[in-house]
């Protein structure tokens, strides 16, 4: 495997992998000694902020004992030994690679050497050099914290005992589960297990059933295997619904008192047409100077939720909604989500707000943040929305309305709509101009029948109406970490809560740049800076946008990115080109918008600032439970492609190879997104090996290839339900 990206992702999250370069510095001369000042000129950093958390980070790892101070303000590196502790990072075929910060590379851990540790446990290794050569390898010598102990898998009986076979491909060992830890389950259904021991004599791990799921290949069972193996719940616990049914749900004249009162500017919402859960509503007025007041309106969950309660906490346990192909998995009960804090029409709610005063070109002249009361005069869909903004009439249509009958909206809404969406557009594009990517990306969607099973694919696409509201949550989101972050609304520096993402790495793109070039993209991604490299993607991402190989070449063009998280420590948000970013306006299904209404509401009381660390733990296990709730996501969407697929095995399609190995190529058929494997082996015309450097299978006698970016044509082998696994034979090669 070639070399891979630093994982930036660690435990202090001070500045994305600040310690693992100051480390760096240090090691590179072990005999000298070193200050802050000389340390923030080797890694370029010039401004205060930037210099106060290096001093901030010496001071740590002197306490840490990896950095000795030899005299006031100078620091040498204390000579480590070869033991370090970090993560697991296991692959498919067994082996592994070990995570640290402390190291420049990630570790090569064959699989003898890992010791009984699993994919993302934290361990202790040794790291040592391969006989005969200098390349590294690590020996797994303690685990420290085991990542998973439940698993999903098929169970296999014997006469008096069983074996799980995991899903998780990255779980290489089958868990043996004595007779009276059985549960009762029969042979070959789905269960969840726990792992409860590991014996140093075993192969296996032991462990007991928790829960018989079903049937392998059943729906319900495989939609909660799904949530299951990432250890998402798909219910409430009862006492945690029964908290939700006793909150007073009225609005008191006293509560409103206390708030200001907004219920009588026009308000409404727009979302999906099958939404329940409504976060965010907008108002607009016009005012006496011609300038807009434009109101963000966000569900004030944390007046209902409060600290220290049950909900609080699987709130927080669960840190995200959940979206599935055929279901929601809320993180609030439904009576809250879809219920009281949800900006359903005609009804007063109890909202925190983010109040702008902006001219014709999309100036901010004012902003005002608190919490207050409005009322949703009414609600749209986008497509609703968005015939509106095409036609600039008041009609909606009977095709396009969500009722399915055809209404008349009044002048004013038209007005405000028409309003919002040329402000919005000029927001956009000056976003682009500061250097923001643009990844509009088509989502796969599926038109189920009433048993949850899919009967069409089509492709939603971004239009002008999401992006209006796009615009104005991503304003909201923005101004109000900047009223925090900048001390334009408090005196000094706060703990907040930031949504960051780091620049792209820069082998990835450089990786992404021949792949799009066997594409016939030639144009170069220029990475001299950040407004080269966003301009030079936005530039491949408009070219691509439509062609058939375009959700190919968008996928890695996500994937050069970093990934964005949440910290209290803020280093902007290269993606959306902000210095200042937070999540504000989603705190029906995301935790960390219910810690940032809490904290602001706080400042704006004249709160002190309390301290960081427990609020970077949760915003590292929000981090975590997003990056688990988004595979979960992703694996419904394959579960539910492999569906579709069994009933069209007798059909042929036209698909792109995106992707080629040594065990074959993968193809994705362009009509629907779905992606299967051909398998090298079933190649008949010809003996082929992988040649790495040309991205292709190449045919010994033949010389023919087959290459990343070819179209070819397949027809469906084999569908695995289980492993969400297509097999596809190969027909053609289209030539181009």
């Amino acid at each position: 495997m070639s070399k891979r990206k630093k994982i930036y992702k660690k435990k202090g999250n001070i500045i994305k992998d600040l310690t693992r370069k100051i480390l760096q510095i240090l090691n590179q001369s072990p005999g000298n000694s070193f200050n802050y000042r000389q340390i923030s000129a080797k890694l370029d950093i010039t401004d205060a902020n930037g210099r106060n958390q290096i001093i901030q980070k010496l001071e740590a790892l002197k306490s840490q004992q990896k950095v000795e101070e030899i005299e006031r303000g100078k620091f040498k590196i204390i000579p480590f030994d070869k033991y370090f502790i970090g993560t697991i990072d296991a692959t498919a075929n067994g082996n592994a690679y070990f995570i640290c910060d402390e190291l420049e590379h990630d570790i090569y851990i064959p699989a003898r050497n890992l010791n009984k540790a699993l994919d993302k446990d934290t361990v202790k290794i040794y790291l040592y050099n391969r006989r005969n050569s200098k390349k590294e390898e690590g020996d797994v010598v303690e685990i420290i914290k085991r990542a998973k102990t439940e698993f999903v898998g098929v169970l296999q009986l014997s006469k008096n005992f069983g074996f799980l076979v995991p899903d998780d491909s990255k779980m290489y060992a089958d868990i043996f589960i004595p007779k009276n830890k059985l549960k009762n389950a029969e042979h070959g259904v789905k269960v969840l297990v726990k792992m409860l021991d590991w014996p140093n004599n075993s192969k296996n791990p032991f462990g007991e059933v928790i829960e018989v799921l079903g049937k392998p290949g059943d729906h319900e069972t495989e939609i909660h295997s799904i949530l299951l193996e990432y250890g998402l719940p798909y219910k409430f616990p009862e006492k945690v619904e029964v908290e939700a049914a006793n909150i007073s749900f009225e609005i008191t004249d006293d509560e409103i008192s206390k708030r200001r009162d907004m219920r009588k500017d026009l308000t409404f919402t727009i979302d999906p047409k099958d939404a329940k859960d409504f976060d965010d509503a907008l108002s607009f007025k016009v005012l006496e100077n011609g300038n807009y007041e434009i109101g963000i309106h966000i569900a004030d969950v944390s007046y209902y939720v409060q600290e220290n309660t049950i909900l609080e906490n699987e709130a927080y346990e669960r840190a995200t909604s959940v979206y599935l192909v055929d279901r929601v998995v809320p993180m609030l009960p439904e009576v809250l989500s879809n219920g009281v804090c949800s900006l359903r029409p005609q009804e007063e709610k109890l909202t925190f707000s983010a109040v702008f005063e902006i001219n014709e070109k999309a100036q901010i002249i004012h902003e005002w943040f608190g919490r207050t009361v409005t009322y949703s005069d009414i609600r749209f869909a986008y497509e609703e929305a968005q015939e509106i903004i095409e036609t600039k009439q008041p009609i909606i249509s009977k095709e396009i309305s969500i009722t399915g009958e055809a209404y008349t909206v009044t002048p004013e809404i038209v007005t405000a709509i028409l309003t919002l969406d040329t402000l919005a557009k000029k927001l956009r594009k000056k976003r682009l101009q500061q250097g923001a990517i643009t990844f509009d990306r088509v989502e796969v969607k599926f038109n189920l029948n009433e048993n949850a099973e899919p009967i069409g694919v089509f492709f939603k696409e971004s239009k002008d109406a999401n992006k209006l509201i796009e615009e104005f949550m991503l304003l909201a989101n923005k101004k109000v970490a900047e009223f925090i972050g900048s001390n334009k609304g408090v005196p000094s520096k706060k703990t907040f809560i930031y949504r960051v993402h780091d620049e792209p790495d820069i082998e990835k793109l450089a990786s992404l740049q021949t792949i799009v070039s066997k594409f016939g993209y030639t144009n170069k991604i220029d990475t001299k800076n950040k407004k080269t490299t966003s301009e030079s993607l936005n530039k491949l991402l408009k070219d691509v946008h439509g062609t058939g190989e375009a959700n190919m070449i968008e996928t890695l063009a996500v994937r050069s990115m970093s990934k964005a998280e949440y910290t209290t420590e803020n280093i902007g948000h290269y993606g959306l080109a902000f210095d200042y970013y937070s999540h504000f306006t989603s705190p029906i299904r995301r935790y960390p918008d219910v810690m940032t209404h809490r904290l602001l509401q706080h400042y704006l009381d004249g709160g002190k600032s309390p301290k960081a660390e427990a609020y970077e733990e949760k915003c590292k296990h929000s981090s975590d439970m997003e990056q688990l709730a988004s595979k979960a996501e992703r694996d419904s969407i394959k579960y539910m492609q492999v569906k579709y697929m069994e009933d069209h095995k007798d059909r042929q399609f036209e698909g792109v190879i995106s992707g080629v190995t040594e065990w074959g190529i993968y193809v994705e058929i362009i009509e629907n997104k779905c992606e299967g494997m051909v398998r090298i082996r079933e190649i008949k015309d010809d003996y082929y090996l992988y040649d790495e450097r040309q991205y292709a299978l190449v045919g010994q006698s033949t010389n023919n290839l087959y290459q990343l970016g070819d179209r070819v044509i397949i027809k469906v082998k084999h569908t695995d339900l289980e492993r969400k696994h297509l097999d596809f034979n190969l027909l053609e090669k289209i030539d181009k």
